[in-house]
């Protein structure tokens, strides 16, 4: 098996958790896919007695019981027959009469997984669990207790933020994020897999950071071809992931996904007044349940715009998988292409359609990879935010202006940076310079800012040199700053 991948910062906290002289209780939630089993298992399954259990998505409490029995009997009892406990309370009490047999000086881990997933509303589960904790694992400094989700929203309310009987009792929290470019070019080239940087952005571009479908990545194929085969090809893999990961996360996935369609192709974000017109919901309660969850799974975020109020804050999407199904597999959106097949992704990359998808997948990129282009412009210790601008001025006769990122700094300065995608060094010629001396001039009219202002283009590859680049750009940044 490939070994633990990046992940530096977590392994760090997983370290501290191991060599910890007291009881540990760690909380682990990220999205579907993103690597939690597989971190936790890889990291502490030869660190002590071993105990893995994993709910099973609408499965019953007999069965969830079931394999919890099996479960302890692998841990346990080198694979001898373990009775099946009646309820949760009971099976917890099977497990403390095993690990109580354990010499204190030896780790005892206890993982379970997709908790939401055993935690049904009358299984009682949780409820055991707290009991179980607080009662007897609390004072066991040789055990470590790991709960781990993939409905994010859930684990935060249920686990994280409990007011209950788990209030305060969490030793550590790790929320798992998708691989950065950094990490993914290093997964994938412990494969063998050796693409260049941009051809490496173009994949991330469709799948994101998720390590189970960068996993799919094949060796000898080009970008391109490994999208087509993921999406397009005949039985392809990913082709109904998006559906399938709405029905795995939420319960009312229908109602999510109504947001998330509000908010295709939408560059600079919706208001959620907006948005919930879109989708027919109204507000209150319910749709910001809806939100927070889509926030906490990764697939939408929050924007406050340059210049704006609390209240006047934006959604965008920003997960790369919906963004990609949104654009190429729904039925609408396959257009003029109706049977995909193994040359369809070779096909509409030469379509204005792909220029206008790749434009706004890097504009995402370069948003989830802000540190490194912060580390390029020299401001990495300076105090900063980031945001985007758009004026439409009601009187037609006023100049617009949209910038893609603004970067308002401490020092008094800021980058009103454009972010292009090319396949080769970009070109500013005489048009596009008087358009970037617009943006800029009504930049500092309207907000009125005493603050340098500087342009900045943002590009995978940099900026052709000549008169209209020289006489305007301030700074620059290319694809290979975001793998820093």
């Amino acid at each position: 098996m490939i070994p633990i991948i990046g992940r530096d910062s977590e392994k760090k906290i997983l370290e501290k958790v191991i060599e910890s002289d007291e009881p540990e209780f760690l909380a682990v939630y990220g999205r579907r896919r993103v690597g939690k089993t597989y971190l936790i298992r890889h990291y502490f399954r030869d660190k002590g007695i071993y105990f893995e259990m994993t709910g099973t998505k609408d499965g019953p409490m007999n069965e969830q019981l079931a394999n919890f029995s099996i479960a302890v009997s692998k841990a346990f009892l080198k694979n001898h027959r373990c009775p099946i406990p009646r309820n949760w309370n009971e099976a917890f009490l099977l497990l403390l009469k095993q690990i109580e047999i354990i010499p204190s000086n030896r780790r005892v881990i206890l993982f379970f997984d997709e908790l939401p997933w055993l935690s049904t509303p009358r299984s009682g589960c949780l409820r055991a669990l707290e009991h179980f904790w607080n009662r007897y694992l609390s004072d066991l400094k040789n055990v470590i207790l790991i709960v781990c989700g993939s409905a994010a929203s859930w684990m935060i309310k249920k686990v994280i933020n409990n007011r209950g009987g788990l209030y305060g009792r969490l030793t550590r929290i790790l929320h798992l994020l998708p691989f950065n470019l950094r990490d993914t070019e290093k997964l994938l080239q412990a494969r063998d897999i050796n693409l260049d940087r941009k051809q490496i952005a173009e994949f991330y571009m469709a799948v994101g950071g998720i390590p189970y479908y960068l996993n799919l990545a094949t060796r000898g194929n080009s970008s391109a071809q490994m999208i087509n085969e993921l999406f397009f090809s005949k039985d392809a893999p990913l082709v109904d992931e998006f559906n399938g990961l709405f029905k795995s996360l939420f319960d009312d996935y229908e109602h999510h996904k109504k947001i998330v369609y509000g908010l295709h192709n939408k560059t600079q974000g919706l208001s959620k007044n907006k948005l919930l017109e879109l989708a027919d919901l109204t507000s209150g309660g319910y749709s910001t349940m809806l939100f927070q969850e889509l926030e906490s799974s990764s697939f939408i975020g929050y924007m406050q715009p340059f210049g704006k109020k609390e209240k006047g804050g934006l959604f965008i999407l920003i997960d790369e998988l919906a963004l990609f199904y949104l654009n190429w597999l729904t039925t609408r959106s396959l257009g003029a292409f109706k049977e995909p097949g193994e040359d369809y992704w070779l096909k509409v990359r030469a379509t204005r359609k792909w220029t206008t998808w790749a434009g706004l997948a890097f504009e995402i990129l370069c948003w989830k990879h802000i540190c490194g282009i912060k580390k390029a412009l020299g401001i990495s210790g300076v105090q900063t935010s980031a945001s985007t601008w758009r004026y439409n001025p009601k009187n037609p006769d006023q100049e617009g202006a949209q910038i893609d990122l603004v970067i308002d700094r401490a020092d008094h300065c800021i980058n009103l940076c454009e972010i292009k995608y090319s396949d080769n060094l970009f070109e500013i010629t005489k048009k596009y310079r008087k358009d970037l001396e617009r943006k800029k001039r009504v930049f500092q009219q309207v907000t009125k800012t005493r603050k340098a202002l500087f342009i900045t283009l943002i590009t995978p590859f940099g900026i052709k040199k000549n008169s209209h680049s020289t006489a305007l750009v301030d700074s620059q940044v290319t694809l290979d700053s975001l793998f820093d």
